[in-house]
């Protein structure tokens, strides 16, 4: 019964070793959304199979994420009205409002800064993609051997969905090194230890 109490209060503390030492994987990449009304929608499909109607805005942004429930979403102003003011309609021809937001320094590769958030109203024919629509306003672009858009405007230089920690250290910064179990955890532990040999020699002593 004692040695079960003891495990039972160490639990807590084991719990909260291994939680220290996880961290959260994410990838380095551009992530694609279209608005809806007043907010972002992640995309289903990608850009080179999505086709945009007239007046659609579809936006993209760089960063670090898990996942589309992880992802940032672009910032900036996401209106048709004011993307497209200087693009008037053509018979034959569709409008798409693109918002390119490059991230921030945190999530930009090494070496590397991210240019300023910036709008484009691609004019094209009715059945393009949003490929397309990017190749027309922000060239250049480049893509990895699986079609994955890898870089916007020339941005990121290098790199393509690279795997990476989410708590990383920003670049030029060296990480701390995992040191284990905090000196805290530690002493909780003898803590226990020591309530559990107290409880045994209680025990024996009434026996």
């Amino acid at each position: 019964m004692i040695c079960r109490a003891v495990l039972l209060l160490l639990a807590p503390l084991l719990l909260c070793a291994g939680a220290g030492q996880a961290q959260a994987a994410g990838y380095r990449y551009w992530a694609f959304w279209e608005r809806d009304g007043d907010h972002w929608v992640y995309a289903t499909q990608g850009p080179s199979t999505s086709r945009p109607s007239d007046g659609d805005v579809q936006g993209f942004r760089f960063a670090v994420s898990e996942d589309s429930a992880d992802a940032a979403r672009p910032r900036g102003e996401a209106d048709f009205g004011t993307i497209c003011a200087k693009t008037p309609a053509r018979d034959g021809k569709k409008r798409v409002a693109l918002l390119l937001d490059f991230g921030t320094k945190t999530d930009a590769p090494p070496g590397e800064t991210p240019p300023p958030t910036r709008t484009a109203c691609a004019q094209l024919s009715p059945d393009a993609t949003t490929a397309e629509a990017l190749a027309s306003a922000a060239k250049p672009l480049r893509y990895d051997t699986n079609a994955l858009l890898c870089a916007i405007a020339d941005y990121p230089e290098k790199g393509c969905g690279e795997q990476m920690t989410k708590n990383q250290s920003p670049p030029k910064q060296q990480a701390k090194p995992d040191t284990g179990p905090s000196l805290g955890l530690w002493a909780g532990i003898a803590a226990v230890a020591a309530l559990a040999a107290a409880t045994t020699w209680q025990v024996r002593r009434r026996g």
